[in-house]
């Protein structure tokens, strides 16, 4: 048994563990950018609007929702499922797109919620579990590819 097998890093199924995580990460925020669609998981579903603070859509009945927001959902998701297939494409996702969903949150803190520059139609709640996953993405990708330039010279 060598210390240099392919489950040294945590990889599973061929995969090491970077990816893994970006590829769930783009799966939920699919899944997330679908059920925004479906009413029922979508609750004021009648008041969802295409985009700004007037769509009174609740996702869950928590997150504040508009058709823009649900569509970049989908595209961050689709991407991150795409960029997955390899390691510093899955590196490079959530530490992108959890910097991206930092500047969301900061956005949606500094125009407020109530504002017509709220065009993706934030709350209080989608602002801070905004800023809770961006910093969590990017915690993610950086602990879990520190490795990767280790491999690339090992190899």
């Amino acid at each position: 048994m060598t210390t240099a097998s392919p489950h040294a890093h945590g990889a599973h199924f061929g995969r090491a563990d970077v990816q893994n995580v970006g590829m769930g990460v783009g799966i939920v925020l699919t899944v997330v950018g679908v059920l925004g669609f479906i009413p029922g998981v979508t609750t004021l579903y009648s008041e969802l609007r295409f985009f700004g603070p007037d769509s009174r859509a609740m996702f869950l009945g928590l997150f504040q929702v508009s058709m823009l927001l649900n569509i970049v959902q989908l595209a961050i998701g689709a991407t991150g499922w795409t960029m997955a297939r390899n390691d510093m494409g899955a590196r490079n996702f959530l530490m992108g797109f959890g910097l991206l969903y930092i500047i969301f949150s900061v956005y949606g803190l500094i125009v407020g919620v109530g504002s017509a520059a709220n065009f993706l139609a934030f709350n209080t709640m989608d602002i801070w579990t905004l800023l809770v996953l961006g910093v969590a993405m990017i915690g993610a990708g950086w602990l879990l590819s520190r490795h990767l330039a280790d491999d690339a010279q090992t190899r």
